[in-house]
């Protein structure tokens, strides 16, 4: 799975990137999936559902089909710590060209910060050599490359590039 995380704070402006990133690709003929990770406890199948008790009796993969979606849960065991769980994703996204990944500073992918110098705080860069770029269109003086948030097109190129 060819993928890129795009990284930063809180209100950076990740989504919105991401959304813009998608529309521009997928206008170019690319096929883009998209994965948000998030380092909080969410519950994402729904208490009291079908699928969710068959998670609570033991099931290790449960799959949902309608009309509109498909969908899987798979629970994290505690066998799985070390498991890199994209790699488990990778089945679902063969028919993509890439994949944007909005979060997980801790993977082991290329890695671009969103940043804005309205938010008050430094760039995760400054303190992590592991993030290849900044993408912004405020002055910053890092040893990392920066890459201008106004030109979409521009920062699909490089964002192809960058995933190989």
């Amino acid at each position: 799975m060819r993928r890129v995380h795009i990284i930063g704070r809180k209100n950076s402006g990740k989504t919105t990137l991401i959304i813009d990133l998608v529309k521009c690709l997928t206008a170019q003929g690319h096929a883009v999936g998209t994965i948000k990770h998030t380092h909080h406890r969410h519950e994402l199948d729904t208490p009291g559902k079908d699928s969710h008790r068959h998670r609570e009796a033991g099931a290790r993969v449960v799959g949902i089909l309608s009309q509109q979606m498909t969908a899987v849960f798979r629970p994290r065991r505690d066998a799985e710590g070390a498991v890199d769980r994209y790699a488990l994703l990778a089945p679902n996204f063969l028919d993509c060209d890439l994949v944007l990944v909005e979060g997980d500073l801790q993977a082991q992918a290329p890695k671009v910060e969103v940043w804005r110098a309205s938010l008050g705080e430094a760039p995760l860069a400054s303190r992590n050599e592991t993030i290849l770029a900044v993408i912004t269109d405020d002055p910053l003086d890092l040893p990392v490359s920066t890459w201008s948030r106004s030109s979409i097109e521009a920062l699909a190129d490089q964002i192809r590039r960058l995933a190989g």
